[in-house]
């Protein structure tokens, strides 16, 4: 049996069952996430979700990206009753549901290679520890039109929050947010981006584990929303050459681990309020980001997006109001609850239970072992020049997924963070990615070379 199968559980399952049961809901999605942290997804008939909740519904894992080999590949799913939600885009009369599930090998233990689980297991540590992780995501989004031709293109020539009533980009988004809401999740606020087409959408601050649920969730609804009115919406970085690409600035704080008090907050106002914790957990980012990089921007086309000019960070650097640094402190007004730090470089399009956990386990020992971030970077650090950054010790990120790749595989964090299992299989999964991305030849190489050469 399970281990988490006590009172809160079943009382948990009970009160889903019933909502299951009762209304004329006909299939259960039961929904994961693969290596890269594309939505996976199987249905079941409503009448077995009991059994489903008791004994699990097996699967097929060696056809899942980076989890198991052929011979190794039957696991088994196990819904978590907190995530129930009705899909709101299914008519009353075939009604669906959707759960989040745990991993499961056929022996009843947790799957190692099971991202939810690798999360779980950071957050269990970081308690172990006396805290807890929060934080909450601005989740950047293009909204594109395809052509007959298949040409893709934004959906709209609008700017930085602008504005028209009845714009239909403004519509679309507030049809996601209204159907994230139907899934529990608290919109805070939406706004056009800088870029033609670009979104943006944001929901509450969180425990890091719902927050990743939260995450995987805003991207289907985003998705299905767009799908449904016939555009797309897609969360890659760099869509398009010349405008801003797409971040997923990350707002982070520790709490102690009764949830009852921020410990980035200091009552120091020469500090600005920041304690020496939150210092020091800054300081842990800086010092692995070169390492943490590959699952923060997991893509080929990540580094499209990494590069001066377009508000994306590309050093390793902290500070107050400069949005130029990897590492931002907000503003946030003396106010206890709101002290945190925003982390620039992870991008929408990689897998979020990897990527709070890479991040929740670098600032945790950053803390352990007091790592100072050093003086904060007030300046532009894309009008510095070599010389200069090279004074200030201020060193880049990663220029490509290879280089990424490289400087993962040698940390010894991430693979403790991942587990071997997972480690070893997202380092296989994106190198086959680099490779096929290095050997195509792209329309610009066309254009630029083919007479020239």
């Amino acid at each position: 049996m399970k281990h988490f199968k006590d009172a809160i559980w079943k009382e948990n399952v009970t009160q889903v069952v019933q909502k299951i049961t009762k209304p004329p809901i006909k299939f259960v999605r039961l929904q994961f996430t693969d290596i890269n942290g594309i939505i996976k997804n199987l249905a079941v008939s409503s009448k077995k979700i009991e059994n489903v909740f008791e004994n699990g519904q097996p699967f097929d894992g060696s056809s899942i990206t980076g989890y198991r080999p052929i011979e190794e590949s039957d696991m088994v799913l196990f819904p978590d009753p907190t995530t129930f939600a009705i899909l709101p885009w299914r008519p009353s009369e075939k009604s669906s549901c959707r759960l989040i599930c745990d991993v499961y090998t056929p022996d009843n233990k947790r799957f190692e290679g099971d991202p939810r689980y690798i999360l779980e297991k950071v957050l269990t540590k970081t308690e172990e520890s006396g805290f807890s992780y929060f934080c909450a995501p601005e989740l950047e989004f293009f909204i594109v039109k395809e052509s007959e031709d298949g040409l893709r293109t934004p959906i709209d020539l609008a700017g930085y929050f602008d504005f028209d009533p009845g714009d239909l980009t403004d519509n679309l988004r507030r049809q996601i947010a209204d159907t994230a809401e139907k899934f529990g999740i608290a919109i805070e606020y939406s706004h056009h981006e800088v870029a033609l087409g670009q979104n943006e959408i944001d929901f509450k601050y969180d425990e890091a584990l719902s927050t990743a649920d939260n995450t995987i969730t805003m991207k289907m609804v985003a998705k299905t929303v767009c799908a449904m009115n016939g555009y797309i919406a897609t969360y890659m970085p760099k869509p398009f050459v010349g405008i801003n690409g797409s971040g997923m600035h990350t707002h982070q704080s520790f709490w102690n681990a009764k949830r009852t008090a921020n410990e980035f907050y200091a009552d120091d106002p020469e500090n600005d309020y920041l304690s020496k914790t939150a210092l020091n957990f800054i300081g842990g980012q800086l010092h692995f980001g070169r390492q943490i990089c590959a699952v923060l921007a997991s893509w080929p086309n990540s580094y499209k997006r990494l590069v001066p000019g377009f508000e994306a960070p590309i050093y390793l650097a902290w500070a107050h109001k400069n949005r130029s640094s990897l590492i931002r402190v907000p503003n946030f007004g003396g106010r206890k609850s709101a002290a945190r730090c925003e982390i620039r470089c992870p991008d929408p399009a990689g897998n979020p239970y990897f990527q709070f956990a890479v991040l929740c386990a670098a600032g945790l020992e950053g803390i352990k072992k007091k790592m100072k971030p050093g003086e904060p970077t007030e300046l532009n650090v894309y009008n510095m020049d070599y010389e200069e950054r090279k004074c200030r010790g201020l060193i880049s990120l990663p220029e490509s997924l290879k280089e990424a790749l490289d400087e993962m595989e040698k940390s010894e964090l991430v693979k403790e963070t991942l587990g071997e299992l997972a480690f070893e299989n997202y380092l296989i999964e994106k190198r086959k990615e680099w490779d096929i991305y290095r050997t195509q030849v792209s329309q610009w190489e066309i254009d630029r070379y083919i007479r020239r050469l």
